[in-house]
């Protein structure tokens, strides 16, 4: 089986990574203002302030640790190449906890939070320190052209080709902890019905397009996403355990 996974921030909450947007409206976009802190143009009217949200934001994911739900992706990833399937994880997140987790390959379509970019010589490198107008980048020697590496409302996101090739080779499209809002990734399950791909939703609640999906568990995500790893393992996680 080919199983091409979509995950957003809901699978990241229980490690203490806030969501951007939540029916209850209490996520970071209810918060702050995007067209200020994650645009173009928020960030050269005021690049300090861009900075310093998003080194808060680096602080409290250096002190995050991955929970079951990622744990569980990891365990899938490794299994289904051991029964000649295979897995292709997309993520939202710019967090790091799916490879913290295990997870091999990963494509982070909206960037790294633990990466700095050259507006420069677009140079991407690791960068867990605060980040700031006096960092040099290390690779063209500029200062003041580092941002974070990370897609910011009006730019085109990351590898888009390639997640359209894995789409097309899918069986199966899962979404997990993704409110189903931000496109072209709220598009994706669409495209999958349209190729014939069967859909599944795994969420804390319903999505906005819940009725899309073939398949919907609801339920926190340290508890929907080990079940439903187990059921795609075919009960194999728990014979081991035993």
């Amino acid at each position: 089986m080919r199983i091409f996974v979509l995950t957003g921030a809901g699978i990241s909450a229980e490690s203490g990574l806030g969501t951007f947007r939540d029916k209850a409206g209490t996520g970071i976009w209810a918060r702050f203002d995007p067209m200020k802190l994650a645009t173009p143009e928020g960030f050269a009217r005021n690049p300090d302030e861009v900075h310093a949200f998003y080194n808060a934001r680096r602080k409290n994911l250096l002190s995050a640790q991955p929970n079951a739900a990622h744990h569980a992706l990891a365990r899938l990833e490794a299994g289904l190449a051991e029964q000649g399937g295979h897995m292709t994880l997309v993520t939202q997140n710019i967090d790091d906890l799916h490879e913290r987790a295990g997870s091999q390959a990963v494509v982070h379509m909206h960037g790294e939070l633990l990466k700095a970019r050259c507006a420069a010589c677009e140079g991407v490198a690791e960068w867990r320190n605060d980040l700031g107008r006096a960092d040099r980048c290390g690779t063209c020697g500029e200062t003041g052209r580092l941002r974070p590496h990370v897609v910011w409302f009006g730019e085109m996101p990351f590898e888009l080709d390639t997640i359209s090739r894995a789409l097309d080779d899918a069986d199966l499209f899962v979404a997990i902890g993704t409110s189903g809002t931000v496109y072209p990734a709220a598009g994706f399950v669409a495209e999958a019905r349209a190729r014939g791909i069967r859909t599944c939703e795994i969420n804390l609640e319903p999505s906005d397009g819940a009725y899309l999906f073939d398949d919907r568990r609801y339920g926190p995500a340290s508890e929907t996403v080990p079940a439903w790893v187990e059921d795609m393992l075919g009960g194999t996680e728990r014979a081991v355990r035993e």
